[in-house]
């Protein structure tokens, strides 16, 4: 572990390929006896070392989470322990909650409660949920009953909305997706006259879901202007910033998310932008009665102490580890101000980026700048016959060369390289060998004309 570790802050040049023994190995029937535990431990290190590793600095696909080594102690210790947060569970709670305070500090949302969960997935599952009730009470013990609802978000949301909406009994049909501006935002307009026009019809709306930062290409959508309508028509407000929502307590960015202390409900994954190992998602509220009302119960084996509510009150799961701690202790061992300057890093490495590509013959950026820290980059070749082909083979020589990874994106119908920096470890010379090998490797591909 410790050799890993240290790895980590060091990039390879090459990725390592299992071998042919550890293929063999990972083919073998189930062992009926037990082996050497030292030698099961060198086995798993095998397996992980020849695996794809986000907290790796030149580590640039999707979004990853940079693992900061304390919150790998984190872990150990919580499994170690293994609590279970359903119930009470004593001072770990008190930790919990102290935890869910801090990060609503670090955000400047003011939480007055929340959990850590499996993802973004389900904290967003879980804040659409108590949307639900609200617009529709009672729906959660009978149904919907042929009601016609609607959610509303932009046309570049998480899938994760949709999927929601599907488990809800909502149904993915009545996902409204509503248009983008120049800079990949919610039209606010549109939102406005298409909550009108289902209001019209006889259609609850359910909640707007706002996006700070988009997977596709990190835009935040306007969150103040996204707040005065739903405050208008009543509709709840979710803001899903699995991925962008740390930025608000960066200075630089934070005047991206005027408008975020609105919000009924905010989804941010710690895992991604806050550099802790996965899983530790976290949903938070503004009113506590909004998850009560969808999730108390009460069952024989619950016990309830007057009217004190237990985790799995205002919470999707039951049993639930603490996830809390390595989000805790980070903030203890490294304090708020290390995050913000490692997330406004990021921020300058992909204004960076997108500023010497955008100089560069042949290489094509969007035309609105990054408001986070994803920066689209796409080669442009005169007379080439497929473009979208050259630029899918240039990122499949990228992976294989295995100085940098990046993953492709379809923006507007075309291909296109998505870098994202979330990794504190990234420096200034990782990023411009990423763009020195999109300029060479680009040159040699097959589709270039």
């Amino acid at each position: 572990m410790a050799r890993a570790w240290a790895e980590f802050d060091q990039a390879r040049e090459t990725e390592i390929a299992p071998s042919a023994q550890l293929l063999a190995d990972l083919r073998t029937p189930l062992p009926e006896h037990g082996d050497d535990v030292i030698k099961g431990l060198n086995d798993a290190s095998a397996v992980l070392d020849a695996s794809l590793a986000q907290a790796r600095p030149r580590y640039f696909a999707y979004i990853g989470s940079s693992g900061l080594e304390v919150g790998a102690l984190a872990d150990l210790l919580a499994h170690s322990y293994d609590i279970n947060l359903a119930l009470d569970a004593g001072a770990a709670s008190l930790l919990e909650a102290q935890a869910i305070s801090w990060l609503g500090d670090f955000l400047g949302y003011p939480a007055l409660t929340g959990s850590f969960t499996s993802g973004g997935t389900v904290s967003n599952l879980t804040a659409l949920a108590a949307a639900r009730e609200r617009a529709l009470p009672g729906s959660r013990a009978h149904g919907l009953s042929g009601v016609r609802c609607a959610v509303y978000c932009s046309q570049e949301a998480h899938y994760s909305i949709k999927r929601a909406a599907e488990i809800l009994g909502i149904g993915r049909e009545w996902v409204r997706t509503i248009p983008i501006d120049a800079e990949r935002r919610m039209d606010t307009i549109a939102l406005a006259e298409c909550i009108d026009a289902d209001i019209r019809e006889g259609i609850t709306p359910i909640a707007v879901i706002a996006t700070a930062g988009t997977t596709l290409t990190g835009a935040v959508d306007p969150l103040d202007d996204l707040a005065d309508v739903c405050e208008r028509t009543g509709v709840w407000l979710h803001v899903d910033g699995a991925y962008g929502l740390p930025a608000a307590g960066a200075p630089a960015t934070s005047d991206l998310f005027i408008g975020l202390a609105r919000a009924d409900s905010v989804t941010v994954d710690c895992h991604k932008w806050m550099f802790v190992p996965k899983a530790c998602s976290a949903v938070l509220v503004r009113d506590p009665r909004t998850l009560s009302n969808v999730f108390a119960h009460d069952e024989a084996y619950v016990p309830h102490a007057g009217e004190a509510l237990n985790a799995v009150d205002i919470t999707l799961e039951y049993s639930r580890p603490m996830r809390a701690l390595k989000l805790w202790l980070a903030f203890k061992v490294h304090g708020a101000a290390a995050f913000r300057a490692a997330i406004a890093r990021n921020c300058e490495q992909a204004r960076d980026l997108y500023e010497r590509a955008g100089a560069l013959d042949g290489v094509a950026v969007l035309t609105s700048g990054p408001q986070l820290s994803i920066v689209p980059i796409r080669r442009t070749v005169p007379g080439c016959p497929d473009e979208n082909a050259h630029n899918a083979e240039l990122c499949t020589r990228l992976q294989a060369d295995g100085r940098v990874y990046v993953s492709p994106a379809t923006i507007d119908g075309q291909v296109w390289l998505r870098p994202c920096f979330t990794n504190f470890r990234t420096t200034s010379e990782d990023v411009h060998l990423l763009l020195s090998l999109i300029d060479s490797e680009g040159a040699d591909c097959s589709h270039h004309g």
